[in-house]
């Protein structure tokens, strides 16, 4: 079945992908790295849809896949000035280019294994391109094979980015689930 990956416009799909079962929950909403910390544990409840619906009146704030219509999967990626890996202490700057991050990889349950992870980072890329990146990142776990628990994956592993062709740009000192976190960069000029 073919996957397709388009910006994230649709609120309902969002809300799919990254928000609660229960609208009152203080679930992540794919917040936590594109606010600052403050702003991020301040919010609570339906305050957080409330943010993600504000922040794509100002543009998708990534990108979804769909199978046959249904929404089945979604990764966040936007201009690192816009998250807080623009002052993140563990993982570093390479260079002082405008940059973009991509940092949530999510697939639903009963749709893994089917190659969606791949084409959402892919889908990522050519979002960042077409709105003039110069390059993106991506900061998943260096798990060399090991078993990542499914709750922690959603920063994606070395492999995957390899096999987009990003490349080891630096080691961070942030770490996953008992796994170092790696700065993998793909140039896009």
């Amino acid at each position: 079945m073919a996957i397709e990956v388009r910006p994230a416009t649709e609120f309902a799909d969002m809300r799919t992908m990254v928000g609660p079962k229960r609208e009152d929950a203080n679930v992540c909403w794919c917040l936590s790295y594109r606010l600052p910390a403050k702003e991020n544990i301040a919010l609570r409840g339906t305050q957080r849809g409330d943010k993600v619906r504000a922040l794509m009146k100002e543009g998708p704030p990534g990108v979804l896949a769909y199978e046959e219509g249904e929404v089945v999967g979604w990764a966040a990626v936007h201009p690192r000035s816009g998250t807080s890996f623009a002052t993140s202490r563990k993982i570093p700057h390479v260079d002082d280019a405008d940059v973009w991050s991509v940092w949530c990889i999510r697939v639903r349950p009963g749709h893994r294994g089917a190659g969606i992870s791949h084409a959402l980072l892919a889908g990522a890329v050519d979002f960042a391109r077409q709105n003039g990146a110069p390059a993106i990142e991506g900061y998943p776990v260096d798990n060399k094979g090991a078993k990542v628990e499914q709750t922690m994956a959603y920063v994606g592993t070395r492999r995957l980015f390899e096999k987009a062709g990003f490349r080891k740009a630096s080691d961070t000192e942030s770490v996953v689930n008992g796994f170092p976190r790696v700065l993998m960069r793909l140039d896009l000029r």
